[in-house]
């Protein structure tokens, strides 16, 4: 991007996904994204506030973008079939974009969002997906860690590389995926320790 087409907050959060997916989220930096536009580091805090705002604007959007992902991926879908399209269309992402889906994994606060729709979709897109399994409170939010930790779990450690075994990595995901779909739906005949 030509810093004569000028800048503007939607365009610096763009350049900053594409670093991060270029670079790795963790290097994504005002300075390393100045250079990347060819500016001064001051001309971009008129667009953002600091390092944090920078990166909470990339995972934001990369919520956004995941979300467009999930929702038609799921439309009409229910039980496994639902799920898996779920869990894939945010594995394809990560694949696609693992800089911006590393943005995802940040802790950001609803009054960080702004006018962003995309992190609450995704939580409604979740809850939506677990409704199907008939889950209510308090079993919903434990279904929804459960189903992040080993989703996002896995695909961190495919991320990195980190499955040494020579098996497949797909039949590995497509046997976990069935694994929590017979989870959430045998959820409630398994009483809590509480």
């Amino acid at each position: 991007m030509s810093p004569r087409m000028g800048l503007t907050c939607e365009r610096v959060t763009m350049a900053a996904a594409e670093l991060a997916d270029e670079t790795g989220f963790a290097n994504v930096t005002v300075s390393a994204l100045a250079r990347r536009l060819g500016v001064k580091d001051a001309s971009l805090y008129s667009h953002v506030r600091n390092l944090r705002d920078l990166r909470v604007r990339v995972g934001v959007l990369a919520t956004e973008e995941i979300s467009d992902r999930i929702a038609p991926a799921v439309a009409g879908l229910s039980g496994h079939r639902a799920l898996a399209a779920f869990a894939t269309a945010i594995r394809g992402y990560a694949r696609d974009h693992p800089g911006r889906y590393a943005a995802t994994q940040l802790r950001v606060a609803p009054a960080e969002w702004g006018d962003a729709t995309g992190p609450r979709r995704a939580g409604e897109l979740t809850l939506a997906l677990l409704r199907g399994y008939d889950l209510e409170e308090p079993d919903a939010t434990d279904a929804v860690r459960l189903l992040r930790s080993t989703v996002y779990g896995f695909i961190d450690i495919e991320l990195t590389e980190g499955f040494a075994h020579p098996r497949e990595l797909d039949a590995s995901w497509e046997r976990i995926l069935l694994a929590l779909h017979h989870t959430f739906t045998d959820w409630k005949n398994h009483e809590s320790t509480d």
